[in-house]
């Protein structure tokens, strides 16, 4: 019986092979673009081809060549010698180096397990960095916050501790020069069904507390029935902007109870882009069993950064919670843990809560080590560390008394962005888009919204949209392009946009279906496909015929199990088979090395594609 932990390793080794070969075929493609470039261009001139093309792509590109702890020494000891042309010089190589945003730290800090575990801090532990008296960090701070103004960036403080050790962290960040270029970084909110997601996202994006009766979350609903019922059914998004200086910004609060008057108590889309040097974008998705699919969807289409799953204290990790703890572990993706209604749930039903989520992550399924954050030190450090070291930061809230809310806020501030992520998004390969929603808007026509999986895409773009039912891609142009409703010329990789269409039909375009650069020849849509899987869990036994939803991305279809290499003709819980899949609607869009998840009810399989028949 294969475990998870192996298998989710085997198929990140396929899906980064397939990347680093589609990568190897875009360079080859260019070479031979370039020499044909070069022929024709022989009878005027020499026929030398001086452009070289870029190097093919490696597994070492995009990651650091220095050490960042070493050049923070070297920068404290020029703002020290008062060396401030060197010093600056080197904090905007640091700047540049990092996408215009970085946290700089001065003095000995603790050792990362020695933070994490709670333990007190002395002078004697063993630290990272040169230590400083309250003195020197005083100058150091002052001369860096000269250098930061002089380059145009903002400095602001994380934390300082004056007591021995001496250290301080601060956030150098370089305003965006348009909303094209704002970092994002994508969360996706879950949870069991009256956890708190709705409150706790209504606290964070509106600034105010709650009232302990709901009406945080009364802003966030968009029907009448959520509003009635309390209960979200629908995939919610939010964004939370951070300023230049690193303080949320938030629309001013009014006290009205008024359910109209707390729903308009909002900033525009546009008014916090155009402030924010860093975009947070909440997908809210369902908790109640019923919107599985929903949640899924939303967890597999949004491709988030992390997973912040919320936690009743009052209830502990129940019922849906288990269930998307395990969708979020077989797909990967990094996990938060919120525990909220701290403030009304009694000491020992909070202990017991906390000794559940703890237990559980420890166990063998998750193998992750709970970080509980309770200092703004603590905070900085994991959010740069905890997708890497599978670490679990755990939040203890109140939406009420808004108790711990303030290390969240830094937490998410200081989050890596989305787009940053190379591996994941890949600026340097022809256009991907993929679709995830279609919508038909008056004056202006069919609207789709979507992730850039690939390329950079420019308002009036000649594109390709597809595959339709007959696997064949329909030509037509990009007329504008919105990004979190602020009009933008162009986008680029990892970044999440909407498209205005040229003469589309609203019934014409569909969910999962993806948009690439128009070229002589059609990209193959697939109809059969092979994949190797593990069954996460059944009752029964998959056979040659079994039908199950499959999610891949933004594709979302029933799909047929039409072979498979296992000899007896089965598959049941804990096996791992090759397995030949078969649409049964129409074909869509696939690549090697994409991951899939596929259900039916409550079933589910994990796998990769691995072969496109």
């Amino acid at each position: 019986m294969t475990s998870l932990r192996t298998f989710q390793t085997e198929i990140d080794e396929i899906h980064h092979r397939e990347v680093l070969k589609q990568r190897a075929q875009v360079h080859e493609l260019a070479v031979k673009a370039k020499e044909k470039d070069a022929k024709k261009t022989e009878g005027k001139a020499t026929g030398v081809d001086t452009n070289e093309a870029p190097p093919p792509y490696t597994e070492f590109e995009g990651k650091p060549t220095f050490s960042e702890t070493r050049d923070e020494c070297s920068i404290q000891f020029l703002l020290l010698d008062d060396q401030s042309d060197e010093a600056r010089d080197q904090v905007a190589a640091l700047l540049t180096h990092n996408r215009g945003e970085y946290i700089f730290r001065i003095g000995s800090r603790p050792q990362h397990e020695q933070l994490f575990s709670g333990e007190l801090i002395t002078a004697e532990d063993g630290a990272v960095g040169e230590s400083v008296s309250s003195e020197e960090l005083k100058t150091i701070s002052a001369r860096l916050a000269v250098a930061a103004d002089e380059l145009g960036a903002k400095m602001s403080t994380l934390y300082i501790h004056t007591q021995d050790p001496c250290r301080a962290a601060y956030l150098l960040r370089l305003p965006p020069p348009s909303v094209t270029l704002t970092p994002e970084v994508r969360c996706a909110v879950v949870g069991n069904v009256d956890s708190g997601k709705s409150t706790t996202l209504g606290v964070l994006t509106r600034g105010a507390l709650d009232d302990g009766r709901g009406r945080a979350r009364v802003s966030l609903f968009r029907h009448k029935h959520e509003v009635e019922s309390g209960r979200t059914s629908s995939v919610g998004m939010e964004i939370l902007g951070f300023g230049p200086n690193g303080e949320p910004i938030l629309p001013t609060a009014t006290l009205s109870n008024d359910v109209e008057a707390i729903r308009h108590e909002k900033m525009s889309w546009e008014t916090i882009c155009v402030q924010a040097a860093k975009i947070v974008s909440f997908i809210d998705l369902a908790g109640h069993e019923r919107y599985l699919k929903t949640t899924l969807y939303g967890l597999t289409s949004g491709a988030p950064s992390c997973v912040v799953l919320i936690v009743g204290a009052n209830a502990g990790l129940i019922g849906m919670s288990k269930e998307h703890l395990a969708i979020s572990l077989a797909l990967n993706v990094p996990v938060v843990v919120c525990i909220t209604k701290i403030d009304m749930t009694p000491p020992n039903k909070r202990a017991e809560t906390i000794n559940q989520v703890t237990k559980i992550l420890k166990s063998p399924g998750c193998r992750k080590k709970p970080v509980f954050v309770k200092s703004m030190e603590c905070a900085v450090e994991v959010a740069e560390v905890f997708a890497k070291e599978r670490l679990c930061p755990i939040f203890e809230l109140s939406n009420v008394t808004g108790e711990g809310l303030n290390f969240l806020r830094t937490f998410l501030n200081l989050l890596p962005s989305s787009e940053g992520d190379t591996e994941k998004f890949m600026p340097d390969q022809p256009l991907e888009y993929c679709i995830t929603e279609v919508w038909s808007v008056p004056y202006v026509g069919t609207v789709v919204d979507g992730i850039l999986n690939a390329g950079r895409i420019k308002a009036g773009e000649a594109i390709m949209y597809g595959p339709d039912s007959n696997g064949k891609f329909e030509s037509t142009v990009v007329k504008t392009i919105q990004r979190k409703r602020a009009p933008v010329n162009s986008a680029e990789a990892g970044q999440s946009v909407s498209l205005a269409l040229k003469r589309v039909r609203r019934a014409n375009i569909r969910k999962g279906q993806v948009i690439v650069h128009k070229t002589e020849t059609q990209p193959r849509a697939t109809r059969q496909f092979e994949g190797t899987v593990l069954i996460l869990y059944h009752n029964t036994t998959l056979q040659k015929n079994y039908q199950a939803m499959l999610h891949c991305g933004a594709i979302r279809q029933t799909v047929r199990i039409i072979d498979m290499d296992n000899p007896q003709g089965i598959l049941r819980t804990g096996d791992r088979a090759t397995v030949t899949f078969e649409f049964i609607s129409q074909p869509e869009f696939l690549k090697e090395g994409m991951k899939l998840l596929f259900r039916e009810g409550k079933t589910k399989g994990l796998g990769v594609v691995t072969k496109l028949l």
